[in-house]
This record gives structure tokens, sequence and C-alpha cells, in this order.
């Protein structure tokens, strides 16, 4: 009966992240400096909130949005670092991770037959959330301009189909983001226009050698035609507790919290009250990580420009993006890093077809895996420039 199931899902293919990842993990002897989560455990004070919740029965629903408290926890952070003001009676949304509030975005304000604009490359996850709802993904090739999107390059790809603009900066898989005045020259194109844009901030808190700023915060217009989503999995190491959320004016989350409600009711309340810890208890957390990443990242850089490699600076995340030089295909190259010298790195193409001619290399691993994983490089540089 499978003939029987929705065309589009059945088009979907798994992430090439993971299906590369799944393809290597049984190897023997293999590092792999693949999957971006990060290697720090989840801070103590965060684990025994979550305990205390359990044994004090907080283990019921929550109000769909999630729980006010948690609610104004976040928006007294996101107005401390960001300058953003959001009520959190009705503008805030708790959600299952970003991925859940990315899904429910484009449930409520995409239309089939509508575009949506993405730099390329960028991580897979949006595709097919975007295919799901009936538009099309219109990809912005960034490769020529240091990944990022430009003036130029957004207003060639407006068209009257064009519903909403996807924003994922700092990125993931080239670790760039944008400036203030970058931000600002794409919303002097946006602002006024029927165009949302959705800004994925989820490593706004991984940023080393500039200030994260939000889009959302240039002016009140473009505030009401942006939807931002953050969580705390790059941020206090919580990936699997699964706590996202959105930040959206309050006539575009009503609508919102209905596609919510009857896709999950409401956030884990467990992992709510553990991000509640992590909120207003561990403002911290995220620095000591920060500073560990950002030398990390220094190390590989110096490394990857000392063996000859094309890369751009990352200016958060946790990713190097780097180009092969090599006519075959970057899944081909991935395959012989892990068949040669026992190094797994995630082929570019699972990024768009932009991506093609690319590896991505994740950072968010101890520096002497890192140390391992660079030499492991070198050598297969060295063997494929013979």
């Amino acid at each position: 009966m499978e003939h029987l199931l929705n065309s589009t899902v059945k088009q979907i293919e798994i992430s090439g992240i993971r299906k590369f990842f799944n393809m290597v993990s049984d190897k023997k002897n293999i590092l792999s400096l693949t999957i971006g989560q990060p290697d720090f455990a989840t801070p103590e004070h965060i684990k025994y909130a979550a305990k205390q919740a359990i044994d004090n029965n907080y283990t019921t629903y929550t109000h769909n949005a999630g729980l006010l408290s948690l609610r104004q926890a976040i928006a007294h952070a996101v107005s401390t670092d960001y300058q953003l003001n959001y009520d959190p009676a009705n503008e805030i949304i708790v959600t299952v991770g970003a991925s859940q509030a990315i899904d429910i975005a484009l449930r409520t304000i995409i239309e089939p037959g509508d575009e949506v604009l993405l730099p390329g490359p960028v991580y897979p996850g949006y595709e097919p959330l975007i295919r799901l709802s009936g538009a099309k993904p219109v990809y912005i090739d960034t490769t020529d301009s240091d990944f990022k999107i430009t003036p130029e390059k957004l207003k060639q790809h407006i068209t009257s189909k064009t519903k909403c603009l996807i924003l994922p900066y700092p990125s993931n898989p080239t670790g760039v983001t944008l400036t203030k005045n970058e931000l600002k020259d794409i919303a002097d194109i946006i602002e006024g226009k029927n165009i949302f844009i959705i800004a994925d901030e989820i490593y706004s808190k991984l940023t080393y050698d500039t200030t994260h700023y939000s889009i959302a915060g240039i002016n009140e217009q473009i505030r009401q035609q942006t939807i931002v989503i953050n969580g705390l999995s790059k941020s206090h190491a919580m990936t699997g507790w699964r706590i996202g959320y959105i930040l959206a004016p309050s006539w575009l989350t009503k609508h919102m919290l209905k596609v919510h409600q009857y896709n999950v009711s409401c956030a884990t309340s467990v992992s709510q009250h553990a991000a509640l810890a992590a909120i207003k208890n561990g403002v911290q957390d995220p620095t000591a990580m920060k500073h560990s990443y950002q030398k990390r990242r220094d190390y590989v850089y110096t490394r990857l420009i000392d063996m000859g490699l094309n890369v751009v600076k990352p200016d958060g995340a946790f990713y190097f993006f780097l180009k092969t030089n090599s006519n075959l295909p970057s899944f081909d190259i991935a395959l012989n890093l892990v068949n040669e010298v026992g190094l797994a790195l995630v082929p570019g193409s699972a990024f768009s077809q932009y991506g093609e001619g690319y590896l991505r290399l994740s950072y968010a691993y101890h520096l002497e895996t890192l140390e391992e994983g660079l030499k492991r490089l070198e050598t297969y540089l060295r063997q494929y420039n013979k």
C-alpha cells in the first residue's frame, strides 16, 4: 500500500548528515567530526531542577504556549541579551526544540505555491518542511559572497510568489553570521513587503568576534514581519531536552499556537522546568563553552590554513566549511577520507546543491580529538597532492 502514501513525504530523504553518519558509524577506528552537538554535559543545576520537577510531580500538561514563568524568563533574557521586547503572555511559544518551531512557523504562514528564500549552502532541515507545507524552496547561492546573503542577491530572487525569507545566522554549516549593518540592508528590501522573515538564531550565544544582533530589533515594521526562533540546545548543551521557543507579534503567535496545540499540545513539562533553571540561573553557562569553542576554532583555522585549504573563518556556531578543490563529488571525497585515513566529515552536498565541492567539519569536540582528526586530514591531503 506504499503507493497510497503522501507523495511529498515519499520524495523526502533522510538528512544527508545523518545518512553519512549512519553509514560510517559501524566502521572500526573511525574518528568522526560530523555531528553538531555540544560535547559538554548539561550543567548540574539544570539536571537538578529536572529531578526536582519530577519529585514535585510537575509532570502534567502545561499551558499550550509553555509555563508562564518560563516565558517570562525568556522575555527577560532576550530583552537583556538582544534588546528584543516580547510580551510573555501572548508573543512567546515554548516548542519542542527549534525544529518544531520552524515547522509550526512554516505551516502557519505558507500556502501551496508560495516560495521560500534561503541561503545555499544551508542546514538540510528547512527544505523538507517547506515542501511539506506545499511551498517551493528557492536557494540563493552565497558561495561567492563568504556564505552571506547580500542585498543584490536577495533582490534577484524575490518574485510575486515569495512568502518568506529564512535567515539562519550564525549558520550551519558555514559558521558565518551577519552584522547589524548587513541585516539592515536586508531589512530595507523586505520592509513593507508581504514577506515574512524566519530568523533562526539557535547559535546566537555562540558568536566569537562580534555581538549577535537580531533583525527583529531593527524597527517595529520588521518586527511585525519576523518570527525569531531560538532555544537551549546549543547554548546550554541541552540537545536532548528539546526546548526551543518562538518570538513573534501576538497577531501571529495566536495562529501558530493553534498549529502547535494540535501538533504536540505542549513542550515536555520536566524539560520546561529544566529550561527555567537554565535561563534564570545559568546565565554564565554558555560562557565557558563559548571560550572553549573559540579556542578550538582558532586552532582548527590555523591548521587548515597551514594545510593550504580555502576556508572562511566562522564567526559563530562550531563548523568549518572546507572547499575540496577536487573534481570528485563531495560524498566520494568524504567516503575516501573514511576509507583511507579513518576520518569522517560531512559531505557538502548534504547542505543543498550549493554545498557540493565542500566538506563540513564540526569542532564541537575535545581539542585532542580535533588534533588527531586534523592529522588524519593532513595525511589524506598529502596523499591526494602527490
